[in-house]
């Protein structure tokens, strides 16, 4: 009887070891694949290279480049011409002046290239438009030398004394982040009423490949 005993103990300790053991393997083969760092690692890595390859295409994309764009300053010009047209308070044979834009600071008596390449441009755009421009720096004669032949002068001395234009256009300049802000408008000079207006900001790109340098120049 004991020897029966003991043969059956001996059978239930090597069944408790196979038991305890296989135990051990499924516990070691199911927790191995949620341990295992490699895989997460690679899985983070494949990631990471999906979003650099998608984020190249934008990048390198000429769409999305700045520098690619088709929009220049005289683009710029012509829709806040159009806009003062629009807004215009007066009648078609009015006698305008263009001025130099100046910076919006406390003398309102500074430009620069862009202020200057404003006033020039508006000349053009509105006298498509069919209004009378009147160029205030034209003398009354021309002056020749070796330089050339010169009909244009800033000297007030060479100048028309007499009221010329009944309106002026000019405008003022604001340096925001992300480019310089105009104000245009046309003004009546014996009432000093505001008769058309336009708003516009001309991004920095669009100056830059412009070649317009925005170094202050005092125009007194």
């Amino acid at each position: 009887m004991m020897s029966k005993l003991t043969h059956n103990a001996k059978l239930l300790t090597v069944g408790g070891v196979i038991s305890i053991l296989s135990a051990c393997s499924m516990t070691n083969n199911t927790a191995e694949p949620v341990q295992s760092t490699t895989s997460r690692y690679d899985l983070t890595q494949m990631l990471k290279q999906v979003q650099m390859n998608s984020a190249e295409p934008l990048e390198n994309s000429a769409q999305f480049s700045p520098n690619k764009h088709h929009k220049t300053l005289v683009n710029y010009v012509e829709q806040m011409a159009l806009d003062l047209v629009d807004t215009m308070q007066t009648e078609l044979d009015t006698s305008i002046a263009v001025t130099s834009f100046v910076d919006l600071d406390a003398t309102l008596n500074n430009s620069n290239q862009l202020g200057n390449q404003l006033s020039e441009s508006f000349i053009h755009q509105l006298q498509k438009f069919g209004y009378g421009i009147v160029d205030f720096k034209t003398t009354d004669h021309i002056a020749m030398n070796a330089r050339g032949d010169f009909v244009f002068s800033r000297d007030i001395e060479q100048l028309a004394n007499q009221r010329i234009a009944s309106h002026v256009l000019s405008g003022t300049l604001i340096y925001r982040s992300n480019g310089v802000e105009v104000n245009a408008r046309i003004i009546d000079i014996t009432s000093k009423r505001v008769v058309a207006s336009s708003n516009k900001i001309l991004p920095y790109y669009v100056l830059n490949n412009a070649d317009i340098h925005l170094q202050r120049a005092s125009i007194n």
